[in-house]
């Protein structure tokens, strides 16, 4: 009997019907203490305790118990997040020797966790003595690290957890971060069952991250609500989203008694204003091969901005050279090495203060953390990037951002770099793309930005080339790109969108795309001479307005014959009903231009123009081809491709020429809600695979 079952048994005698899990059936400490030992004996039977079983599965009732079943079962697990792409699950399982791998929902039969199991028949590989957990990492060079952890390690570290919060945090635990990620399993699951807690099963999507790089923030602030949450554990990017729709909606959640933050940096402004909002935020710091937490800060005024003092797990010292070393339980090793001796070195920048205090100062290597807190290789993503003949040369960078930006060396005057970020971007995983990029001068020695055996001058280049920052004071054009970047993001892993750029839908899913899009593009010119007739006060945005208007008329009749010549019916098309989400983002565009600011539908006319650019230079091509269509079948597409990368440039330009900070702030505002409202409209579209998969 482990640690874990010992704990759970005392909870049970002191405790038998308090709610140790609650999805929907709530599991009471007596149960689960009756219960636990009898699954854990069925999996050890059915399971090979020499080789890992592979868990992609989700949040819930029936996957907890199979979480803590395998635990007490001694039969190693690894962990996939639901994000890893097909290629980095399958190369983590070969490389675990994994006996199966278990997914979809687990429900529970005759008293006993089943999920869908797949055999996989390769050879065994030997694990490091004790390991019950392996954990990959997301991949900064795309190719996922495991890390082998052992029970008593994750206890330890779950123990200290529970030491430093005391036992009266010890509420309801929510799960928000993706199942897999190692930080929510032991200071979210494990500190709960040792501290008595309750931990709230509720699946990704009830809790609105059915996609966790696009998360539904009015759907997870309701589920923090109604299910009467008392802790967290969220990154950087969930914790924007939520204090963003908090001060949208002067919303509160009294009953939050934690809020820990870890897995990147987080902005200093960030900070103050979840705070403001009355999040209680603690700010923590740790490293998977550390079993996730090592340092948690106490809440105070004097240590904001600081990740805190070590929970007692590890100790913390600084080298010379400023890098951060730990020391106390350790990982086991990984499935390629053993650990060597000695303390950890981290790789990060820091100091420690008089109070003990861990400060994040910086990174001693150019590894990009992001702020959805997923780990990236700068060079992995250059060598995509310049993998692409319109690419001469590129750097990545984006540390403690939502999206990556790109400095781009253009391979030619006419190169498209436009399609050339799409194509790179579809090749990898959603968190490493490239959300903007910027065109620039090339790198070379004699500018002092690369070294004399043509490695880049990081910092060199950054120093020349300054992130542009949401500020007032940069050109208003590169500031709407900026400042709607993470919205664009969330829009770009729409799955219906990347399949259709992939090229990867059927006819039919073509001509649902083409219908949403006659409902949408009919109401194009009607929105313009709205926001026209408003703005007649300046003549340049009517002439602008009327140069669009020219442009567009009657562009929803190509839309129609597109569906007839791919095979539809363009009568039935024009007569259909718009879908829910069609109807709501053109109702919005119509809505904001009669009550509150005009101009905003440049927001709009943004989104659209850039998709439409993806679509046509990325999208129609392998479309076309994919489905064996004729040209008069893309003509909306392939028009404008070229068009729109026109119309973009001017866009750019009458951009740049909005000074009134009202205006540009309503223009953002429509940008941000076009991503959210065009990606629903994508959502909205079942795809073929989706029908005959279910």
């Amino acid at each position: 009997m482990t640690r874990l079952v010992e704990t759970i048994r005392a909870h049970g005698g002191a405790r038998p019907d308090a709610v140790a899990i609650d999805g929907g059936i709530p599991v009471t400490w007596r149960a689960l203490a009756d219960t636990l030992p009898d699954m854990a004996a069925a999996l050890a039977t059915r399971f090979d305790p020499a080789r890992p079983v592979g868990l992609r599965i989700d949040h819930g009732m029936g996957e907890t118990l199979l979480d803590l079943a395998f635990l007490e079962a001694g039969v190693p697990t690894l962990a996939l997040p639901s994000f890893f792409t097909r290629a980095q699950a399958a190369q983590a399982l070969h490389a675990a020797g994994a006996q199966a791998l278990l997914s979809g929902p687990v429900g529970i039969v005759d008293g006993i966790p089943s999920a869908a199991v797949s055999a996989i028949h390769g050879p065994a590989v030997p694990l490091p003595p004790g390991t019950a957990r392996i954990t990959f990492t997301s991949g900064s060079t795309g190719h996922p690290k495991g890390v082998c952890l052992s029970l008593e390690h994750m206890l330890t570290v779950a123990g200290a957890v529970v030491d430093t919060l005391g036992s009266h945090h010890a509420g309801r635990h929510l799960p928000l971060l993706p199942p897999g990620i190692l930080l929510e399993g032991v200071a979210g699951l494990l500190a709960t069952m040792l501290a008595g807690g309750t931990y709230v099963a509720m699946p990704q999507a009830d809790a609105g991250l059915a996609d966790p790089f696009r998360a539904d923030l009015a759907r997870m602030l309701a589920a923090i609500e109604n299910r009467a949450v008392t802790s967290l554990i969220l990154v950087p990017e969930y914790l924007a989203g939520l204090v963003g729709v908090m001060t949208a909606t002067s919303a509160r959640l009294p009953r939050l008694s934690v809020v820990a933050v870890g897995g990147a940096r987080l902005n200093p402004d960030l900070l103050a204003s979840a705070r403001a909002v009355g999040l209680p935020i603690r700010q923590g710091y740790g490293l998977t091969e550390c079993g996730s937490v090592v340092t948690l800060d106490d809440g105070t005024a004097a240590g904001m901005g600081s990740v805190g003092a070590s929970i007692g797990a590890n100790a913390i010292s600084v080298a010379e050279d400023g890098e951060i070393l730990i020391d106390g339980p350790l990982f086991l090793g990984t499935l390629d090495a053993p650990r060597g001796p000695g303390a950890l070195a981290t790789g990060d920048i820091g100091r420690i203060d008089a109070a003990g205090r861990l400060w994040i100062e910086g990174r001693k290597s150019a590894l990009i953390v992001t702020s959805f807190g997923r780990n990236v290789s700068p060079e992995w993503v250059e060598s995509v990037l310049t993998a692409q003949p319109a690419i001469a040369q590129a750097m990545a960078r984006g540390d403690g951002r939502a999206m990556l930006d790109a400095l781009i060396v253009p391979a030619s005057p006419t190169a498209d770099i436009h399609g050339a970020v799409a194509a790179a971007n579809a090749s990898l995983p959603v968190y490493a793309r490239v959300g903007q990029w910027r065109a620039v001068a090339p790198f070379t020695s004699a500018s002092g930005l690369l070294t004399g055996n043509g490695r880049l001058r990081r910092a060199a280049i950054d120093a020349a080339h300054p992130y542009r920052e949401t500020h007032m004071t940069q050109p208003f054009f590169d500031r709407l790109v900026a400042a709607t970047a993470p919205a664009q993001m969330r829009f770009a892993a729409t799955p219906q969108l990347r399949a259709g750029l992939a090229g990867d839908i059927s006819s039919a899913d073509y001509i649902a795309y083409l219908i949403q899009a006659y409902h949408h593009v009919r109401h194009t010119v009607p929105l313009m001479r709205e926001a026209r007739a408003r703005l007649d006060n300046q003549p340049e945005i009517v002439a602008a307005f009327d140069d669009y208007i020219a442009e567009e008329t009657g562009h929803e009749q190509w839309i129609l014959d597109d569906i007839e010549r791919a095979g539809g019916d363009r009568i039935a098309a024009g007569r259909s009903t718009p879908a829910p989400a069609t109807h709501a983002m053109v109702d919005h565009a119509y809505r904001t231009i009669r009550e509150d600011n005009p101009i905003a539908l440049f927001g709009m006319i943004y989104v659209l123009e850039g998709t439409s650019i993806a679509l046509a230079s990325q999208g129609a091509g392998a479309l076309q081809h994919r489905l064996g269509l004729p040209d008069d079948a893309v003509r909306y597409l392939t028009s404008h491709g070229a068009l729109d990368q026109d119309h973009m440039t001017f866009f750019a330009r009458l951009m740049n020429r909005i000074n009134d900070p009202v205006d540009q702030e309503a223009i953002i505002a429509m940008a941000d809600a076009m991503f959210g409202l065009f990606g629903a409209l994508f959502a909205g579209i079942e795809l073929e695979a989706q029908r005959v998969a279910a």
